[in-house]
């Protein structure tokens, strides 16, 4: 019971019968053969739109001789306006149907045929970017893609040319064709511009500095973080939309606004003869005659009426002020200048003369 319980390890290690044989070359890599060699039949099928049927028909014919070299039939069905790829027996590597797949694919979205018939190649491979589930408003949408593609394709034309990738943007998706690596970065690139997480200039920049990077050998193998730039997210501000208030629901219908005839039987004037109506649009009409004329006329008095002086006045005001002013300061004056004089005709001239003095002292000393 316990040697039941217990696990052995490496019970399955047993000797095979041909691990003693020598001749036998374990990693050894078996080619290709030359004679068909599948057992059943592969096929795959996809739809295209309307738009491409014309096109696809003029070059039905050289698609059909590309894959025809590889064993792979194709048909063309314009009704159910389908593609469809499928092994044949002169079938040999087993891999170019998944590439025949790729080949309707990229012709359904939009690829040239000279372009799209480089993915048989075994070094070019190509992604399909579902761009169109990643922004729900639609006006966003177009937007991010028309930002994705840039002035005149210019950001697509740099992105291509760094990445070393083929890229369609078309509808609602993207496609690309190039090596695994570059294709990686462009679909990285994509997703972080339509989710708008980074501009696609920013990883211009940050793919183009790597590239400088990777030509230098000193820093081939080093960390390049700390060379790389970090780009922050700014919080721009955006307009307030402006919420109308929503009026408070009633199943009722508005009320029917009154007609003329409604109106007319409200003030009598329905019942009125014709005479009477008629008069009456006169009498209106003399008023409102009446009243324009009488307007026309205070217009054309306003033009002669004389403007108010009101500077005038003030100016009148101070010169008066300032006449006032001056004439009981002369006064003011005058009368200092009369105490003065009195003042002077007191005071004797001869007590201010030495010699008159002393003349005067003389004579009463001698009397």
């Amino acid at each position: 019971m316990d040697n039941k319980g217990k696990k052995h390890k490496g019970k399955h290690d047993k000797e095979k019968p041909w691990d003693d044989k020598d001749d036998v070359e374990r990693w050894k890599i078996v080619p290709v053969p030359d004679e068909p060699c599948l057992l059943e039949v592969s096929s795959f099928s996809t739809l295209f739109p309307q738009y491409r049927e014309k096109y696809l028909q003029e070059v039905w014919p050289r698609v059909k001789s590309a894959l025809k070299q590889h064993g792979v039939s194709c048909e063309l069905d314009l009704v159910k306006g389908s593609m469809t790829v499928s092994t044949t027996r002169k079938t040999i590597d087993p891999y170019i149907i998944v590439k025949s797949r790729d080949l309707i694919k990229l012709l359904s979205r939009s690829v040239p045929a000279p372009q799209a018939l480089k993915i048989l190649n075994d070094e070019m491979q190509c992604d399909i970017i579902k761009i169109g589930g990643l922004v729900r408003n639609k006006d966003k949408f177009v937007k991010r893609r028309q930002r994705l593609i840039g002035p005149d394709s210019s950001t697509l034309k740099a992105l291509e040319i760094l990445t070393g990738c083929y890229i369609l943007v078309q509808g609602n998706s993207v496609s690309a064709m190039g090596s695994f690596k570059g294709l990686k970065q462009v679909r990285r690139i994509v997703e972080e511009c339509m989710l708008n997480k980074m501009h696609p200039l920013y990883n211009i920049k940050v793919l183009m500095m790597k590239r400088d990077l990777a030509s230098n050998p000193e820093l081939a193998n080093e960390n390049w973080d700390r060379f790389l730039p970090k780009f922050k997210k700014k919080n721009v501000k955006q307009k307030k939309v402006k919420t109308k208030e929503k009026k408070q629901y009633t199943p009722f219908p508005p009320p029917q606004p009154p007609s003329k005839i409604d109106m007319q039987l409200e003030t009598g004037e329905y019942f009125l003869s014709d005479k009477k109506k008629s008069a009456k649009k006169w009498q209106e009409r003399q008023e409102k005659q009446a009243e324009k004329t009488a307007e026309n006329k205070r217009k054309r008095e306003e033009a002669y009426k004389a403007p108010e002086e009101v500077q005038m006045q003030d100016n009148d005001n101070n010169r008066k002020d300032d006449i006032a002013a001056m004439a009981a300061s002369l006064k003011n004056k005058a009368k200092e200048f009369g105490k003065r004089k009195s003042a002077t005709d007191e005071i004797d001239a001869e007590m201010y003369i030495a010699g008159v003095q002393s003349s005067k002292k003389k004579s009463k000393n001698k009397n």
